[in-house]
């Protein structure tokens, strides 16, 4: 879905859904995070650049992360959302 100074963002398909609300899965090197799409942090750990970075890019696109969300669970579809940079 996105990925941007060694940050991979990514959202898949929920089937009975650990979180039970629309959220992004984050990995950078060996931590792992996940974030609601309001930009909270639900599970995990990033270093603070990383975070900072994760939650400006969830704050820009924040619409495009609503749709794509539902694109997903309703259809299975996805499309890419530009990086930072």
């Amino acid at each position: 879905m996105a990925l941007f100074y060694g940050i991979l963002i990514y959202i898949y398909k929920e089937i009975g859904g650990h979180h039970k609300e629309p959220h992004i899965h984050i990995k950078y090197n060996e931590y792992e995070a996940v974030y609601n799409i309001e930009g909270k942090l639900l599970e995990g750990i990033l270093p603070k650049k990383q975070k900072k970075l994760v939650e400006a890019w969830i704050y820009i696109h924040q619409e495009e992360l609503e749709s794509l969300w539902n694109l997903m669970q309703e259809q299975g579809e996805f499309f890419k959302i530009e990086p930072l940079k």
